[in-house]
């Protein structure tokens, strides 16, 4: 399995750790240009993204893989599914095509602005997205959690990992974060009723970013053939750490790794 982390994060912050050998999972996470250890790729876009990961995926031979796309990395994991670089996905807290006019009418006035200026501006809104460093984003991830979530992101087993790949993601400079953002807010140069392999949709009702999803994600599942979504109403976004376990195995399934379960 491919991971495709949030904003900002290196490869570094995996997940499951505990699961992944007993369930005979080999999970490879991926910096994108201009985070971790990945050269910068200026101008580049969701499916040259899609492109990239395809060659990895032949140059390790790991014919085509699942993908796991958490928060601001799920546009790029569905763009992998749009290109049929990969075998399945699953799109955890992921965020929603925030440019579609149904969506950003929902949006809280001030990210439905910062879409906004994503469209009229593409150049000065990757500019003012480049503001932001480590520490900065890292107040606003915590600020803008809800308790479960919060709970997570300031336990000491995660906290200083979490720490330690938002510095990795930004030790190029904040020109990785900047393009990453500004491709998620801007409208998705694939269409998601074209996906032909399975997706599965996770979300928390817990969840309180407003980057993610207005309706959890309901209405983009839609969009997608062969699409399932869970919500989970007692848990907030970082269940990919919560629920490691379970949304491996499901996505096992998708791929005819694992029997399904009522088998």
């Amino acid at each position: 399995m491919l991971f495709c982390p949030g904003a900002a994060t290196s490869r570094r912050l995996g997940f499951g750790a505990d699961v992944v050998d007993a369930l005979g999972v080999r999970l490879i996470s991926l910096d994108r240009p201009g985070l971790g250890a990945s050269d910068p790729a200026p101008g580049r876009t969701l499916p040259g993204w899609a492109a990239d990961v395809a060659e990895f995926a032949a140059l390790a031979r790991a014919g085509r893989p699942a993908v796991v796309g958490f928060s601001q990395g799920g546009p790029f994991a569905l763009a992998c599914a749009a290109a049929g670089a990969v075998s399945a996905a699953a799109i955890v807290s992921g965020t929603d095509e925030l440019a579609r006019p149904e969506v950003s009418a929902r949006l809280e006035p001030q990210l439905r602005w910062l879409v906004s200026s994503a469209a009229d501006d593409p150049d000065e809104a990757e500019a003012y997205f480049a503001q932001l460093d480590a520490e900065k984003l890292l107040h606003m991830v915590v600020s803008l959690s809800g308790p479960a979530d919060r709970a997570v992101y300031e336990d000491p087993a995660f906290a200083g990992p979490f720490r330690r790949a938002l510095a990795e993601g930004f030790a190029q400079g904040p020109a990785g974060y900047a393009r990453d953002t500004l491709l998620s807010m801007s409208p998705w140069p694939f269409d998601p009723a074209a996906i032909e392999v399975p997706v599965e949709f996770w979300y928390g009702g817990q969840d309180t970013s407003p980057v993610h999803s207005p309706d959890f994600g309901e209405a983009l599942a839609a969009r997608v053939p062969h699409a399932h979504r869970h919500l989970l109403a007692q848990t907030g976004g970082a269940l990919l750490w919560t629920h490691a376990e379970r949304i491996l195995t499901s996505l096992l399934r998708l791929t005819g790794a694992l029997p399904p379960a009522d088998a």
